[in-house]
């Protein structure tokens, strides 16, 4: 083979990077991912209920807060060196099917396995530091507001913002439709029977709702140029908690997260690899 060529040099990667994906031990590992994940939502559902009821104990209910009880309960450091591995097979995996056309053509469906995969690998990468000890629990609130903050101070952040805010409103709206319609059960190899797909609809329709909460906060912020208004998936959940009938609605977004989470339990048997 001339490794000069770059068209050879391409087909190479591809052949690597099928031979990746074809592995048997990186589709096990990507099923231990939809396994963790599950974990990780059911964790935050715990957290997000305690909020709800107003005894969280500073716990917050988000990513870091359930990676923070998870390392914190018994044999918690195997488990979350478990969730590194796995987030980073199911990262990896839809790495490849977005950059492989063996996957298929449909370049929307690509584009969408490699951002979730990237959002897999940020949250792996997230666990790695609990799993190293170097990371300490910080909220989502933390986490949005510096970030949000640097933006405002760039030219044109506000409407950086602004514009962020939407893309994540829209995807939760987007993700709660996709619960509704029920089109999360398109990527499965065999229809999981009634009750799981059921709790699939309330997990979707959930998360998107906390999504869209999030959304809001950072349009807030970006209208009245308040960084602290971008409070990440926390602040979301304890904003909601602070409205008229909020911890009741908090409540059952609570539940709805722990339903997906039990979904992704389902999803790691049945999803099409």
């Amino acid at each position: 083979m001339n490794t000069s060529d770059p068209r050879a040099a391409a087909a190479g990667a591809g052949r690597q990077a099928r031979r990746l994906a074809d592995h048997p031990m990186l589709e096990k590992g990507a099923r231990l991912g939809f396994v963790m994940n599950g974990l990780l939502h059911v964790l935050i559902a715990v957290i997000a209920l305690r909020v709800a009821v107003g005894g969280s104990g500073g716990e917050q209910a988000d990513q870091s807060g359930a990676l923070a009880m998870l390392r914190d309960a018994p044999f918690g450091s195997v488990l979350v060196w478990l969730m590194v591995i796995g987030l980073l097979a199911l990262g990896l995996l839809l790495l490849t099917q977005a950059v492989l056309p063996a996957f298929g053509t449909d370049a929307k469906e690509r584009a969408k396995a490699g951002a979730k995969g990237v959002v897999y690998l940020a949250v792996a990468a997230t666990a790695f530091g609990f799993a190293r000890g170097t990371k300490g629990e910080e909220s989502s609130a933390q986490d949005s507001q510096q970030a949000t903050s640097t933006l405002m101070g760039m030219p044109g952040g506000r409407i950086l913002v602004g514009v962020l805010g939407v893309a994540v409103l829209g995807f939760g709206l987007y993700y709660a439709y996709r619960g509704w319609s029920r089109r999360f059960t398109e990527s499965l190899e065999a229809h999981p029977g009634e009750w799981p797909v059921r709790m699939g609809v309330a997990g979707y329709v959930a998360k998107g709702l906390a999504l869209a909460i999030v959304g809001i906060l950072f349009v807030t912020a970006a209208v009245t140029l308040d960084a602290e208004t971008s409070s990440g998936l926390d602040g979301a959940l304890r904003s909601l908690r602070d409205q008229p009938f909020g911890a009741v609605l908090l409540g059952l977004i609570a539940l709805g997260l722990a339903a997906f989470g039990v979904w992704c339990f389902f999803r790691a048997k049945h999803e099409d690899l």
